[in-house]
């Protein structure tokens, strides 16, 4: 997910008839979130990056197996790919193309935004710092997180894996 300071206007309770005015940032800097999420068993992890290029991303998916992660959902965004990985002991899943819905990390980044989106932050680590909030809550709600990315058809996938 990519944490940035481009702010979103989000719908907001007002009085029929009056204008509602919201503040937005909009400078370009931004930083990334990667998330892994055990919907099963409501777990989730996450790092920051700089970037989102397979050198960023390689040494944060080796840190996940090395805290025991084996398998994990993965689209098919140009990070996630090429020979950097070749290296990585972890199972991979691979979504189809813009399917952004099949993923659990999106109905965590999902939450996310309706939580951090809608504010002026005035720098990127304290939007940064938000996230990281929001996330401390969720990584203490092992039930709120099953039930954004629990679903059946991941766990009969994992079963298909293993056997």
């Amino acid at each position: 997910m990519r944490i940035g300071l481009i702010g979103q206007a989000r719908r907001v309770w007002a009085p029929r008839g009056v204008k509602v005015e919201q503040a937005v940032e909009y400078t370009y800097k931004w930083t990334y979130l990667n998330l892994a999420v055990n919907g099963l068993e409501g777990q989730i992890l996450w790092e920051w990056t700089e970037k989102m290029k397979a050198a960023s991303i390689v040494p944060v998916v080796q840190g996940w197996a090395e805290q025991g992660v084996e398998i994990i959902v993965w689209d098919r965004a140009p990070g996630h790919r090429g020979t950097a990985y070749e290296g990585v002991s972890l199972k991979r899943i691979e979504q189809p193309p813009y399917s952004p819905q099949l993923h659990p990390a999106e109905r965590i980044f999902e939450h996310l935004r309706e939580r951090i989106e809608g504010h002026v932050y005035g720098g990127l680590a304290a939007k940064q710092a938000a996230v990281e909030a929001q996330l401390q809550q969720l990584a203490t709600d092992p039930d709120r997180v099953k039930s954004l990315a629990g679903w059946d058809w991941i766990r009969e996938s994992i079963e298909a894996l293993a056997s």
